[in-house]
């Protein structure tokens, strides 16, 4: 493995987690609810009423801030390195998996680890093991 070092990029991956942990930390405190994506959109499609306002405004800012931060740095180009297929397969094994883990890495791996909950580091260490998997069948064993 070769890192890049041109383009690593600590100081701006460091304050980005930071934020992160920082939101996730002021939406537990004030509202007493986990920032989880999974829940917070999985909430909305369901059609729960309380919340909705803030919740909708939630995943607005998830979608919105990208591009606002495009207009200070120039974003990295994004390279799908599969079809169309691939990806349709990908976003349905994840919406099921968080689904059947009860969340995402969000509300596990930031908020729940954050609160020391045993549930999330099991389902955080069933993501980050199935990740690994994925990768070495596909690079190791499909040769893809």
């Amino acid at each position: 493995m070769t890192i890049d070092w041109a383009n690593f990029t600590p100081w701006s991956s460091l304050a980005g987690g930071a934020l992160i942990g920082l939101a996730a930390s002021l939406l537990v405190i004030c509202n007493g609810r986990i920032a989880g994506i999974s829940g917070v959109i999985g909430s909305l499609l369901d059609g729960v009423r309380e919340g909705r306002g803030e919740r909708a405004l939630f995943v607005l800012g998830v979608l919105l801030a990208p591009l606002l931060w495009g207009l200070v740095t120039l974003l990295p180009r994004i390279e799908f390195q599969t079809g169309w297929l691939g990806l349709l397969v990908a976003g349905l094994l994840v919406g099921i998996g968080t689904r059947y883990g009860s969340g995402c890495t969000s509300g596990h791996g930031v908020c729940g680890l954050s609160r020391l909950s045993a549930r999330s580091l099991v389902a955080t260490l069933a993501f980050m093991a199935s990740g690994f998997a994925t990768v070495h069948v596909i690079r190791h064993l499909l040769g893809a």
